[in-house]
Parts: C-alpha cells; structure tokens; sequence
C-alpha cells in the first residue's frame, strides 16, 4: 500500500491569512504554482488559493487586491488527506471533489500537497488516467 505521504510533495508553502492577494499573487509567480494553502496564524490550513480565484473573486468584482486578504476567501472545511492514508483514497478524495492538489494533514498540521503530478509519476497510467478524466469532467 502506496501512503499519501510517499507521494506528496513536502513541505509547501503557505500564504498567510492576513497576506493581502497582491502579496499572493507575488508567491504564486515567484513560486511557478497556480495554488497555494492558506495557513493561519495558528499555522492551521484554513483553505486553498488559486490564482483564479484572485481573479475572479476580487478583481473581476471590483476588489482591490492591495487590501483583500487571502483568509477572505478562504470557504468552508478544506479537503484534505490524512498522510497516513492509502494513496488510492487520495485519489479518490481528488475525483469526488474536483481538486487537482490535495492538501496532507498529520494531525492537525500541514505536511504537503499532493498533485495531479504526484499521482502520475506514482501510479499506473490507468489510475492518473482515470483520476484527471474525473477531476476535469
């Protein structure tokens, strides 16, 4: 059995709740990623960060990104896996929810994202094949 631990990518990098958009945007272009966890001062994930969603939650409605912070748009209980989980029920969490990154908890602590790009580099081609058909239907 395959561990989601074994195929996250480690450590990731968070934006603070209390970072502006604009200070996020900076580390999703300085970082090369299109989302990034959103962590609070209690170092808990709060939720996930999407360029899009800097588009289309705050500027497209008029919002300056120099004053919207990224807790702002932070919505519901984030999906997450636990690290010690079956990498198979990762995917499965990927596919019923739609998210192409998946974040790992141990505990109550962020331990790392895993990607569409993790699954495929650890899986059999069926498998990625399947989770990336269901996550962009």
């Amino acid at each position: 059995m395959t561990l989601a631990r074994e195929l996250m990518t480690r450590t990731p990098k968070c934006v603070g709740e209390n970072d502006t958009l604009a200070e996020a945007a900076r580390l999703l272009r300085d970082l090369d990623v299109g989302s990034l966890p959103i962590c609070g001062e209690d170092q808990r994930l709060k939720g996930m960060l999407t360029d899009r969603d800097i588009v289309v939650k705050c500027i497209a409605e008029g919002g300056d990104p120099s004053a919207t912070r990224a807790g702002d748009l932070a919505e519901g209980k984030p999906v997450t896996i636990g690290a010690d989980d079956d990498a198979r029920e990762a995917l499965q969490v990927m596919q019923e929810h739609q998210v192409r990154r998946l974040p790992v908890i141990d505990g109550h602590d962020l331990v790392g994202i895993i990607s569409q790009a993790d699954v495929a580099r650890a899986l059999s081609a069926e498998e990625t094949g399947e989770t990336v058909e269901e996550i962009s239907s």
